[in-house]
């Protein structure tokens, strides 16, 4: 069991900030193309906002539902934002019970 509980609590601490990144960078693009900023058509520009909407949309989904209406804010990212923030914290204390050996 310690062959894999320590690397695997690593793998799951790098995915989630990976994860927390990704939420970040696709709100904040999608900020830019509602504003004009930057444009869709590129190509560049449209595979990697479509990539981000394929991986975010289905964590986001759901949240959406739960949430109220308010208008034109989508407060789905930093609900999700949150819930990330959570899952690190107990793979920290996780982590740390299993490192210490409480």
């Amino acid at each position: 069991m310690d062959i894999i509980l320590g690397p695997l609590i690593t793998v799951a601490g790098i995915a989630l900030e990976i994860l927390k990144w990704m939420v970040i960078i696709q709100a904040i693009m999608s900020w830019l193309v509602a504003f004009g900023v930057i444009n869709t058509r590129n190509r560049l520009v449209y595979l990697i906002g479509d990539f981000l909407y394929r991986l975010t949309e289905p964590l986001l989904r759901p949240i959406r539902r739960i949430l109220p209406d308010l208008g034109g804010i989508d407060l789905s990212p930093v609900v999700l934002l949150l819930a990330i923030v959570f899952a690190q914290n107990v793979l920290i204390r996780v982590a740390a019970r299993y490192y210490i050996g409480f």
